[in-house]
């Protein structure tokens, strides 16, 4: 895990655990102390498979060697969305004008808007180590490596070993930023969102290398504080899991906010040795070098599975994740593994819902196997970008024959009314039965929409019923209806 360092006067994490007001987690016994089941990290997936599993009536211990909640509410997912937050008011205020409102002067604080991004974490945090409590879950403190017959051995941070056993232990030690060769991270000049969080002043130029949910988060922060933003993305589009017709749309609001995109491009050198960074960028136009104070690489994670012990149980590991089955069992009896260290995709709400299936087929009930086709992907930056199912491409690449739907915000009293006209819905049909494919989304609010399609593709809900559903008015949500109702002929707003 990346080192836990903030700049002065910011606390870098959450208040070490056990010092917080709710509990003071154990640290690790000097006996053998036993459980029906141990959770090896408390991400979204280890603390959420932690309570089910003592509902279920099982003796459960979390091991954590860092912060309860782990890098998405501490380091990621949470405290970010409080930055995109800030990021929001100020351009409010910018435009304030615009809905009526003279306001006189505003300005970004770096230290104070880091600081409320903290405290956010800080309060979650606290949040899980009151439901640790509730749920009468040991909380044992340090890292911990498997051992053989079902044993963790943790190492407390004053160097003190112990061991637990559990009927059942689940790995859940969750994944850190990813480091490429030509873009060595040294936390000052190249760094990760670890570091991106929590800068001790606002940079004035920027290059961020990556464009998925990471990448186009951090640049869309950066861009409306104030800072120039280079955006350079090694595929042809921008958020490149998206539908194409998604990534233009973000493309183009990106270079209306200001922020430069530069898409099939490759980071291949950055040199540090001046004041700030010089950047080489090679694309088909050829190189050119972007000078900046900070370099952000936002290429992806890398599951921890080092020195956790995998070896010495023999847990199968393949291109660098966890071998499982359906139900998170490993190829060793006992031994499970859900969230960032398993193949499905690296997102908080399937490792929980991975911890939740995983602890319920360990107590003997016979859950449903995880639809990974039906998982909701949301992008946080201003336009929000939400999706589920497969793209249009995915969808003609399979041979389906398809109906597809579009309603565009600008069409939108709600969004109109809103200042937020920006962006669509995109809804894939099935021709043949009337079956949701895909919903790709890129608005004011869509990654609050995106769940009521989930919903449809799970209960297979078909285009007719889903125009026949009557949505309020005036809301962002009818535009999933009036955008089926495109599909088949019978859009009334456009």
């Amino acid at each position: 895990m990346e080192a836990n360092v903030g700049p002065a006067g910011v606390p870098p994490s959450p208040s070490p655990i056990g010092h917080g007001p709710y509990l003071r987690p154990l640290k690790p016994p000097s006996f053998l102390m036993s459980y029906d089941v141990i959770v090896l990290g408390s991400g979204p997936g280890g603390y959420v498979a932690a309570i089910r599993a003592s509902q279920l009536g099982l003796k459960t211990a979390v091991v954590e060697k860092e912060s309860l909640g782990g890098i998405c509410l501490n380091w990621g997912c949470i405290p970010t969305k409080a930055l995109l937050k800030s990021a929001q008011v100020f351009e409010y205020i910018q435009h304030a004008k615009d809905y009526g409102i003279t306001v006189n002067g505003g300005s970004p604080d770096m230290k104070a808007i880091v600081q409320r991004s903290r405290d956010v974490a800080k309060g979650m945090s606290n949040g899980v180590q009151f439901l640790m409590k509730k749920n009468k879950i040991d909380v044992i403190m340090g890292t911990g490596k498997l051992k053989p017959g079902k044993k963790i051995e943790v190492t407390a941070a004053d160097g003190t070993k112990s061991v637990v056993e559990g009927k059942h232990i689940i790995i859940a030690t969750r994944a850190r930023s990813r480091v490429l060769p030509n873009l060595p991270q040294d936390g000052k000049k190249i760094i990760g969102y670890r570091e991106a969080m929590v800068l001790p002043e606002q940079p004035k130029s920027m290059v961020v290398v990556g464009s998925g949910a990471i990448g186009s988060e951090f640049a869309y922060f950066y861009n409306a504080i104030g800072t120039k933003v280079t955006l350079v993305e090694f595929m042809p589009n921008v958020v490149p899991v998206e539908d194409e017709e998604v990534s233009k749309q973000l493309e183009k609001s990106f270079k209306k906010q200001g922020i430069e995109v530069m898409t099939g491009a490759e980071v291949t050198k950055v040199d540090t040795a001046g004041k700030g960074c010089k950047v080489t960028v090679k694309s088909a136009k050829g190189e050119q070098v972007i000078e900046c104070d900070i370099v952000l690489s936002a290429v992806g994670i890398a599951p921890n599975i080092e020195g956790i012990g995998l070896e010495d149980v023999g847990i199968a590991t393949d291109k660098g994740r966890i071998t499982v089955n359906e139900y998170y069992q490993t190829n060793i009896p006992g031994y499970y593994a859900i969230g960032d260290v398993t193949p499905g995709q690296a997102l908080a709400h399937v490792a929980s819902a991975e911890g939740i299936i995983c602890v319920e087929k360990i107590a003997g009930h016979q859950p449903e196997a995880l639809d990974y086709g039906n998982i909701p992907g949301c992008t946080y930056c201003s336009p929000e970008v939400a999706s589920v199912g497969m793209t249009e491409k995915q969808a003609k690449e399979k041979g389906l024959a398809i109906k597809v739907g579009k309603f565009p915000f600008s069409a939108s009293g709600k969004a109109s009314a809103g200042g937020n006209k920006d962006g669509f819905v995109k809804l894939i049909f099935d021709a043949k039965y009337g079956e949701l494919l895909g919903a790709h989304m890129i608005g004011a609010n869509v990654t609050e929409m995106i769940a009521e399609c989930v919903s449809i593709r799970k209960l297979e809900t078909t285009g007719h019923e889903i125009i026949k559903t009557v949505h309020p008015h005036p809301t962002m949500s009818e535009a999933i209806m009036e955008a089926a109702a495109a599909a088949y002929g019978e859009v009334i707003h456009l």
